[in-house]
């Protein structure tokens, strides 16, 4: 005997059962194998069903391990392979072919064929190129893009046999391989096998027919576990078979991208397929996606209107007001001097007294009751309450008591009816003549009272002109951090009652009012958003409950893809990419859907604020859901036993 064998079997037993888990009896289907077989050898395997052929197949074939007893491949004791390492061997040295073809029904001819190249890295366009060789070769040139149904059952033997040659078939495993087909078909499969014989690959055929059997040079009777006749192994191995050692364990590895890639199409043909079934389940994360955005959007919205109306008169300003003694005794006024007690606070950044009493404006014939006011030239900016016509009084308007005014919307609509231009124009308040500088910005109502009914002249001339009195109404404060409002409100008291030996001023606290109602409206808005949530985490279930559904439904592709070389974490990506394919879709959807309906809401007057943020962050946590609950099925389908899977259907 010339040459070491290529493959060697020393006492190979296996069992099935007798854990204790399972509480099956154990049963023995190997009884001590022992075996040579040399590269280049045409080799069949015969015995009756349960003679334990099958199993000895796949040991040889790496998809099972032997309960005991060594498997030398090339020299190395396959026992000591982990799975990526046996996995990597059925990738670069076997090609399996199966009695029921196995072929992935929802790829094309030469989509099946490429498979293992897939797996082994071979990159797409060398891929293409090989497989539309190898089909031509075997007769299949115009049937590339057929599926598997359009095939007869010839013709998807021939393309089992092309996969089985896709990364070199170095070692052909024809397990039944005519046992489905009709004995022309038979006939022909049977001549690719001794051809490819011929060529130098190392076939093993497995069958229970004699007639098949006696087709090979070299027979091998299996019967209840043990060889029990071999009609011997042959002088000298093939020269043709020079190339059959296998490389280092060093080959290549399919890209990621390719493999997504790969992934995705596969992912999305399975959904087109079951179109009902993938459409019931995105509406869950349709559902979910929308609600999110809509729930976010009107709480949003509902949270800028609020905060709009509260920020009136600023969202970083106080009032200081005096407030009575007691309920019998008036107590002491605002006087200037509070002013600058003030400002001396920290945090304080610009201070605005404010006198304020009603007045009768005059226009020609026209007489209207207002709200007149004197203030500063921090009034505008203070309050936040620019002038859209003409120009706010200025510092020597105020040094000189001017005779000057800006008035509000509502007094220009009463005064200037005719739409004349109010600046520049004279109007008498309370009997006293004032030239109209300015018109102020519309404010609106708040408190149920019109803001824009209102005259304002500089602060002297109001004390000199007006009132006769130097006592502001209540003073408004700016301040730098809104955070701080608190503990500003209660340095300002403190200061001002050291200032005028008493506690008699109120502060209404504005700034830490609107604080508290943004927290308050955030607040409600996350809860909005989490309640809508859960909706997402009921199409994840979904999500989980069909890809479960679709791992029993797919065992046998699942065992297809590990006999053609895929580890376990290929098929994890495989059905996590198909998870995430759903939820994708669904988010998009969804994330569609839910712009749609806030635009009907923001159309029938309910307050909405569109979020891309918003958009972006519904859309990720429908991926996430898919991440999560597509893992506990994507595992399961990694971990399923090759063997079991193969037989699944």
């Amino acid at each position: 005997m010339s040459g070491a064998p290529l493959i060697e079997l020393r006492g190979i037993r296996k069992s099935y059962g007798g854990q204790p888990r399972d509480g099956a009896p154990a049963t023995e289907v190997l009884r001590g194998v022992s075996l040579r077989i040399h590269a280049g050898e045409f080799v069949a395997i015969v015995g009756a069903s349960g003679s334990g052929k099958s199993t000895l197949m796949h040991i040889l074939g790496c998809l099972d391990r032997a309960s005991e007893g060594q498997y030398l491949f090339d020299g190395r004791d396959v026992g000591g392979f982990d799975a990526d390492a046996l996995a990597w061997l059925r990738r670069e040295a076997f090609g399996f072919v199966f009695q029921g073809y196995h072929l992935v029904p929802t790829e094309s001819a030469r989509e099946n064929v490429e498979i293992p190249a897939l797996y082994a890295g071979m990159p797409e366009a060398a891929r293409r190129e090989r497989s539309t060789t190898l089909l031509s070769r075997l007769g299949m040139g115009t049937r590339l893009d057929h599926r598997p149904r359009q095939l007869s059952g010839g013709q998807q033997q021939r393309v089992a046999i092309a996969r089985a040659l896709m990364n070199g078939g170095r070692i052909v495993l024809a397990d039944e391989p005519t046992g489905a087909l009709d004995s022309r078909s038979g006939a022909e499969v049977m001549a690719l096998l001794r051809e490819l014989a011929a060529q130098g690959h190392t076939v093993i055929l497995i069958t229970h027919d004699r007639e098949i059997a006696a087709q090979a040079p070299r027979v091998i009777e299996i019967r209840d576990g043990q060889i029990v006749a071999d009609s011997g192994e042959p002088q000298e191995p093939a020269a043709a078979a020079a190339d059959a050692a296998i490389p280092a364990l060093a080959g290549g590895e399919a890209s990621v991208a390719a493999e997504l890639r790969d992934a995705m199409r596969a992912a999305w043909r399975v959904m087109w397929g079951n179109r009902f079934r993938t459409g019931l389940t995105l509406l869950g994360i349709v559902i979910g996606v929308a609600s999110v955005i809509v729930m976010l959007a009107v709480g949003s919205g509902s949270q800028n209107q609020v905060m709009a109306q509260m920020e009136t008169f600023g969202s970083r300003t106080m009032f200081v007001a005096a407030m009575s003694a007691s309920s019998r005794e008036r107590g002491a006024p605002l006087r200037l001097d509070d002013v600058g007690v003030i400002e001396s606070v920290p945090n304080v950044l610009a201070v605005a007294p404010y006198i304020e009493d009603r007045v009768v404006v005059r226009r020609g014939g026209i007489d209207h009751n207002t709200e007149g006011g004197g203030a500063t030239v921090a009034f505008g900016k203070v309050l936040r309450w620019p002038v859209t016509e003409g120009a706010m009084f200025d510092a020597a308007d105020e040094r000189r008591a001017a005779k000057v005014a800006v008035i509000g919307q509502t007094v220009r609509k009463r005064l200037f009816a005719d739409g004349s231009d109010p600046v520049g124009q004279d109007i008498l308040v309370d009997k006293v003549p004032f030239q109209v500088v300015g018109v102020l910005a519309a404010k609106g109502s708040s408190g149920g009272e019109d803001q824009d009914d209102r005259v304002v002249v500089p602060m002297s001339a109001a004390v000199a002109r007006l009132y006769g009195r130097p006592y502001p109404s209540w003073i408004a404060v700016e301040i730098r951090d809104r955070d701080l409002a608190s503990e500003t409100a209660a340095a300002i008291e403190a200061r001002l009652a050291e200032h005028r030996r008493g506690k008699d001023v109120r502060i209404w606290n504005q700034a830490e009012a609107i604080r508290v109602q943004t927290a308050t409206a955030r607040t409600m808005t996350v809860m909005l958003g989490l309640i809508a949530a859960v909706s997402l985490v009921v199409g994840g279930i979904g999500v989980m409950n069909v890809m479960l559904m679709t791992v029993r439904e797919r065992t046998r592709e699942i065992g297809i893809r590990v006999a053609t070389g895929a580890r376990q974490r290929d098929i994890q990506r495989q059905f996590m990419a198909e998870a995430v394919l759903v939820t994708a879709v669904g988010g998009g959807v969804g994330v569609a859907a839910g712009l749609i309906t806030a635009v009907g809401l923001w159309l029938a007057d309910v307050p909405v604020a569109f979020s891309a943020a918003a958009c972006a962050l519904a859309f990720g946590c429908a991926v996430l859901t898919g991440l999560v609950f597509g893992f506990m099925p994507a595992r399961s389908a990694a971990r399923l036993d090759p063997v079991l899977a193969l037989a699944g259907e």
